[in-house]
């Protein structure tokens, strides 16, 4: 089942860490070498990473062969397709 979502609404992190990596906030602080916290911080704009947390962040979405774009950090594209498991 394909879902739709209007990313436009969507913090720059949170779209990386769903759309792009598709991981929960505790595999992508573990990417990112930081905590849980600190994601939900950074999501909910309270934060931002640091230069290190986010090459690890591209670092490992390319290692995975995940597509990827710099520019997702400061501004996530329009409108996202995104993969999800039937329920």
């Amino acid at each position: 089942m394909r879902m739709r979502i209007n990313s436009a609404s969507m913090k720059p992190i949170r779209y990386i860490r769903k759309t792009v990596l598709g991981v929960s906030q505790g595999e992508f602080a573990r990417i990112a070498g930081s905590t849980q916290t600190t994601v939900s911080r950074w999501e909910r704009g309270e934060l931002e990473p640091s230069r290190s947390e986010m090459a690890r962040i591209r670092d490992y979405a390319k290692a995975s062969g995940k597509p990827w774009d710099d520019s997702w950090f400061f501004d996530p594209p329009a409108i996202a397709a995104v993969e999800t498991a039937a329920a």
